[in-house]
């Protein structure tokens, strides 16, 4: 049976809170899971006295070693626990802006190129 790493939701109306939770592709969305990895906090908190920047923050508390091992068994991450696990060092970005931003640009060369080629000269119509 497949396995997928997902958050599950807890918390107030407004307040959400969530765990970071491996359980069977198929159950049900509050079913009881087969382990959690670790809890996010999504609602931003105050900056931590001593920072410098004073930038509010997201808290993500994880054990690392058995998302890993989890990994490692097949379990494949949803689009969010992805972004999650990316963000702690577990997994590599799914999407890099970055690059594509430079697969646009080969895009529309190449678009370009083609439509040039396409179009003939006068003498040869």
């Amino acid at each position: 049976m497949v396995l997928r790493i997902r958050l599950a939701r807890f918390g107030k109306r407004h307040a959400p809170f969530y765990n970071l939770v491996v359980a069977h592709a198929r159950t049900a969305r509050n079913s009881k899971p087969l382990e959690v990895l670790g809890t996010y906090n999504s609602v931003p908190q105050p900056p931590r006295p001593g920072d410098t920047q004073g930038r509010p923050f997201k808290e993500i508390k994880l054990d690392s070693a058995r998302a890993r091992y989890w990994i490692g068994v097949g379990a494949q991450p949803s689009d969010t626990a992805w972004r999650l696990l990316s963000m702690v060092g577990i997994l590599e970005p799914k999407y890099r802006v970055g690059q594509i931003k430079q697969q646009v640009v080969k895009a529309d060369s190449a678009a370009r190129s083609a439509t040039k080629s396409t179009i003939l000269p006068k003498d040869e119509l």
